[in-house]
């Protein structure tokens, strides 16, 4: 049996593995991967002595995928969680503590966000529940057009915005409530009769588990696991140029016949791809727009006078290049713990992929100088690396789930072929894990 699996970032490392868990040593599995290293957005370098990630940085610490891959793979004891300290948000030129019980930097009253935005604008929130609330059941519009029309557009800026452009790297408007926010959807969708007691009735109960948890030496431990017990034939640099249906399975240009393939690629490669053989289904795919990104990690005197709070959110409007702030050293007690005091800068939202037209050195120079103004700290880097990260974060616009719905009904008529990957059921690396698991169980109960 021959499986090709195309892509190797998270989603086809994970599909990879569970085909070869499930199929054993005498499947003949490949992977092919575009660019020359394996891992998509997942990066981790050498920063001044120690592995640094210039991608993702954490999971949520609910989901359960990562901590039992990372289980399964004996690597248990690199699981690590954050100090406990709560970021802040940069807005009108000033640090304010981000709102404590909001979804996604929602807030359920005006309470939360007292001090980020003016009285004008709690005012309006108070007087909230009073307004008739306009929700079709089973609908979707942006986030940006409900929390403006029932709070006001300060808290979309200022508090919305940060949040989802940290996940999406997009901000409220390009972003549906649906996709990003399922819980919220759902109690508006039961007759929640306001914005306010639909966040409410969303957010999840208090709780002393941890938000994030992290890999103490960074992504590339997990990635090399898992790429070594999957044990693919391995090709880099390698595109495919077509694929076509046959009578035993599938051909994949230039690799020749396969069984059964998993297209872990992004959602314009995957439309691609699939043009030739599910034309609708191409086309939804290629609805899907991609947001870019540009991380630059730093490495400063251990002494530099940070705040302390594990990071620094940017509202929207803000004189400032970069959108967020890590401060690594504060948010995670592995890094604390060495000699210099790393800090990640991150730049770029959808629509405007300007951060990654500069150099290296101007991104590093815009990364030292945004960061002294939010902190007012003098900062000298000793070490810094900047990533770019084009095309990296899939854009969950109004309709998506509706939209995933019909890219995996068609594919549902294409036996020996699935999908995986961020475009699908979450951005963040336990959904892509997820993705790349139910691709291959997909798969093996074809194959069986």
């Amino acid at each position: 049996m021959r499986v090709a699996v195309v892509g190797g970032g998270i989603s086809g490392l994970v599909a990879a593995y569970r085909l070869r868990r499930a199929l054993g040593e005498e499947l003949d599995l490949v992977l092919l991967e575009r660019s020359e290293r394996v891992g998509g957005i997942l990066r981790t370098e050498d920063i001044a002595g120690d592995p640094v990630d210039l991608g993702a940085e954490a999971f949520v610490g609910r989901r359960p995928e990562i901590p039992a891959l990372l289980t399964e793979l004996g690597l248990a004891q690199q699981l690590v969680y954050p100090a406990g300290r709560r970021p802040l948000i940069w807005s009108g030129g000033a640090p304010h503590p981000l709102p404590e019980r909001t979804l996604m930097g929602i807030p359920s009253g005006p309470e939360s966000v007292a001090g980020l935005v003016d009285a004008e604008t709690r005012a309006y929130m108070a007087a909230e529940p009073d307004r008739p609330l306009h929700w079709t059941p089973g609908g979707d519009i942006a986030v940006g057009a409900l929390v403006g029309d029932r709070f006001g557009e300060q808290v979309v800026r200022r508090s919305v915005d940060p949040l989802l452009g940290g996940v999406y790297a997009g901000l409220a408007n390009s972003i549906g409530v649906r996709g990003a926010l399922p819980t919220l959807a759902a109690a508006l969708d039961a007759g929640a009769p306001n914005l306010s007691r639909a966040v409410a009735a969303a957010l999840p109960p208090p709780s002393t588990a941890p938000v994030f948890g992290g890999i103490r030496d960074g992504y590339g431990v997990l990635l090399d696991a898992l790429l070594s017990a999957a044990a693919p034939a391995l090709e880099t640099g390698s595109a495919p140029t077509g694929l076509a249906r046959t009578a035993r399975g599938w051909r994949l240009d230039p690799l020749g016949e396969v069984d059964a393939v998993v297209l872990a690629t992004p959602a314009p490669v995957t439309a691609g791809l699939l043009r030739g053989v599910a034309p609708e289904t191409a086309d939804t795919v290629g609805e899907i727009e991609l947001s870019s990104s540009a991380v630059v990690a730093l490495a400063l005197p251990v002494d530099t006078p940070l705040p302390d709070n594990s990071g620094i959110l940017v509202a929207t409007g803000e004189p400032l290049r970069a959108k967020a702030f890590t401060l690594s050293s504060r948010k995670w007690p592995h890094l604390a713990a060495r000699d210099v005091a790393l800090v990640r800068v991150s730049f770029g939202r959808f629509g405007d992929d300007t951060p990654l037209t500069w150099s290296d050195d101007n991104l590093i120079a815009a990364a030292a100088a945004d960061l002294a103004t939010v902190t007012g700290a003098a900062i000298t880097p000793l070490a810094a690396k900047a990533q770019r990260w084009r095309g990296g974060l899939p854009q969950y616009a109004p309709g998506h789930p509706a939209r995933v719905g019909a890219i995996e009904a068609g594919i549902a008529d294409l036996p020996g072929l699935e999908i995986a990957g961020a475009y699908l059921h979450g951005v963040g690396v336990p959904a892509c894990a997820a993705s790349g698991t139910s691709a291959a169980e997909r798969l093996i109960e074809h194959l069986s």
